[in-house]
């Protein structure tokens, strides 16, 4: 029970990668807040979560939205009194376009769901962190975030974002007993596909020989076992750092 008491939040927790890790954190002994814009994704990870004897809510959260985020954090303690993890997960795709291609809008939202949200929730969790001179951050970024040739322009610049502020917050609180850690999955089984619209053909072809060296695909249930060791005390002296979990995909 490498979380017993530990109190979660995981956002995107309804699907794919933020399910396994919430499932994985709860057998582990954490009390787990689920949060998803899909309520009944979010509550049927909680409802699995109980049936194997775990402790579990589901808040509801467009994570786009800064009042969602305050909700999220607030009901997390209202009902379990405080907050010891959280992992900053829900994410969408763009439509692998070229910068030449970019609208205003699907920028402003991406940059929204997978970047501002990251910052507002961390800073939403930091005073608690401080109080307790103890918390741990995992944000899921993406392999996208270390390379050029894996998506469009805004989701690799928003990945990259992603990238730059872990190791900011990292080191900023290293001293302070707090942790801020990235995980860059590689090509994974999840439902974030979904978020696509309309592809762009050029911006496809440009990547397409970046996507076409990745070793496989990926089980989210082998992302959430690097998340359990980030979150646990396994790895005390990993900090403001990335771990790539790709199949050795960047390596080429």
């Amino acid at each position: 029970m490498r979380l017993q008491d530990k109190v979660a939040v995981i956002t995107g927790a309804g699907s794919g990668m933020g399910k396994q890790i919430a499932l994985l954190y709860a057998k582990e002994g954490a009390k787990v807040t689920v949060s998803d814009i899909n309520v009944d994704a979010a509550n049927a990870t909680v409802e699995e979560i109980k049936s194997n004897g775990g402790n579990a809510i589901a808040v509801i959260a467009n994570v786009a939205k800064e009042e969602d985020i305050q909700n999220l954090i607030d009901a997390t303690i209202q009902t379990f009194g405080t907050l010891d993890i959280l992992v900053n997960n829900a994410g969408i795709m763009d439509n692998f376009e070229p910068a030449g291609d970019i609208q205003d809008d699907n920028w402003d939202r991406i940059f929204a769901i997978n970047t501002t949200s990251v910052m507002r929730a961390t800073r939403k969790a930091l005073p608690i962190f401080l109080e307790k001179e103890s918390g741990v951050i995992i944000n899921v970024a993406s392999a996208g975030g270390l390379q050029g040739a894996r998506a469009g322009a805004a989701y690799t610049a928003s990945k990259h974002a992603v990238v730059g502020f872990t190791k900011n917050t990292g080191y900023m609180y290293a001293q302070k007993g707090i942790r801020c850690n990235a995980i860059a999955p590689g090509g994974v089984e999840t439902n974030i596909g979904a978020s696509m619209t309309n592809v762009n053909a050029f911006g496809m072809g440009r990547v397409q020989p970046g996507l076409g060296v990745n070793p496989r695909i990926g089980k989210p249930e082998e992302v959430a076992n690097v998340a359990l060791f980030l979150a646990s005390e396994e790895s005390s002296f990993v900090n403001g750092t990335v771990i790539t979990a790709d199949a050795g995909w960047t390596a080429f």
